[in-house]
């Protein structure tokens, strides 16, 4: 499979600095042991950055971890990730591979990790507090800069900010209040002053902390943008759907940020749920809603063109998540005739394996193993698909 994904980079993903490789659950852990068994020879081939779906705010522990900073393994897996990733299968095994490989060489040729969601989940978000005090103390410590002195005031106790009931109702969110509006205008203020600032900051820190606290800032602004969006009255499907929309455009300006900070060491590997990273919009059938909005895929792809490739995940079957065999006449079942273990598919290929047949739609998952099937649209707007005909 290396051998498919070089010979992929050296064809169709020939001009990408930016390649997606994606997995079709997160609960099925062949995806997470392919993505590192592929990710050592795309950095042989120059590629100096992984990012994963996880809080880009936490990865910074790992970043640090990789780097060969004091912390431990456990602790970087326990504080670096997303709740509950760190423990998601091959995230240690990636991490290890990364502090060996970055040991004694110099920070450029260092392969660096990033997290590119944000710090919330389907259920809630949290407080602002966190971030805008880090960006605080950080102007505090070089600058004749201070919180103002209403802001402790204005945030209140943080579990207003998580109560669960607010992502089904409007009226239970703190988004839209007055207090809320003025940490916005607070938020801003407080990055104009870091970018004002900047080259005395930069001097009196480092470029690495200046970015931090942007960073800090940033998910300030942004968290109380998702609040405000929770705030606002709309019907039940409407207003998930403008969730997951705002959610996936953070993804897409961190991945679009963090290519900026990376396009001068090489390209980047993004590994995350295909549904944030496919090329066409996202739709999810949840609770009796259907839902469309833009993923972060298809906004990256429309700013970065084919500097952008994206490799979709498939599934035969898995005995983890009890997932049966692919019914015969469906696209996952036509890719496992055609496939020899772990196979990849471009473009081409594709073409050759399911042009003509009349294919449907896989239907017998559940919800609990969290299966997102392969489609006519998802097939048609990848670059290629990575797929797994049984996995154990």
């Amino acid at each position: 499979m290396t051998a498919q994904v070089r010979e992929f980079l050296a064809g169709p993903g020939a001009r990408s600095d930016l390649l997606a490789l994606g997995e079709p659950t997160h609960g099925e852990p062949a995806f997470a042991a392919s993505r590192n068994e592929i990710f050592p020879a795309l950095v042989q081939a120059g590629f100096r950055s992984i990012v994963l779906e996880s809080d880009r705010v936490a990865g910074l522990a790992v970043d640090e971890y990789v780097g060969g900073g004091g912390s431990t393994l456990d602790a970087a897996l326990a504080a670096g990730f997303s709740p509950g990733f760190g423990a998601l299968h091959g995230n240690r095994e990636l991490l290890d591979w990364l502090r060996a490989h970055n040991a004694g060489r110099p920070p450029a040729d260092r392969v660096s990790f990033h997290g590119f969601d944000a710090p919330l989940e389907m259920t809630g978000a949290p407080s602002p507090r966190r971030y805008l005090a880090q960006v605080v103390a950080y102007l505090a410590a070089h600058l004749d800069v201070h919180a103002p002195a209403d802001l402790d005031g204005l945030i209140g106790t943080d579990d207003r900010w998580s109560d669960q009931a607010a992502i089904m109702d409007h009226t239970r969110s703190v988004g839209g209040t007055p207090e809320a509006l003025r940490l916005r205008a607070i938020a801003d203020d407080l990055r104009t002053e870091l970018y004002a600032n900047a080259p005395r900051l930069v001097a009196a820190s480092s470029l690495a902390e200046w970015r931090r606290a942007d960073l800090h800032a940033d998910v300030a602004a942004r968290l109380l943008g998702y609040h405000a969006e929770a705030a606002a009255p709309a019907p039940q499907a409407v207003r998930t759907s403008r969730l997951l929309g705002v959610r996936d455009a953070w993804m897409a300006h961190n991945l679009l940020d963090i290519r900026a900070q990376e396009q001068h060491r090489g390209p980047t590997l993004v590994f995350a749920h295909n549904r944030h990273l496919q090329r066409q919009p996202s739709t999810w059938q949840l609770a009796g809603m259907d839902l469309e909005w833009s993923c972060a895929g298809s906004i990256v792809s429309a700013l970065l063109g084919d500097r952008y490739a994206v490799i979709l995940g498939s599934l035969g079957g898995s005995a983890t998540l009890g997932l049966p065999k692919a019914p015969d006449g469906t696209y996952e079942a036509a890719l496992t005739e055609a496939a020899t273990g772990p196979t990849l598919f471009d473009r081409t290929q594709l073409s050759e394996v399911l042009e003509g047949r009349a294919l449907t739609t896989r239907t017998d998952m559940t919800a609990e193993q969290g299966y997102f099937a392969l489609d006519e649209p998802t097939i048609a707007e990848c670059d290629a698909i990575l797929h797994i005909p049984a996995a154990r």
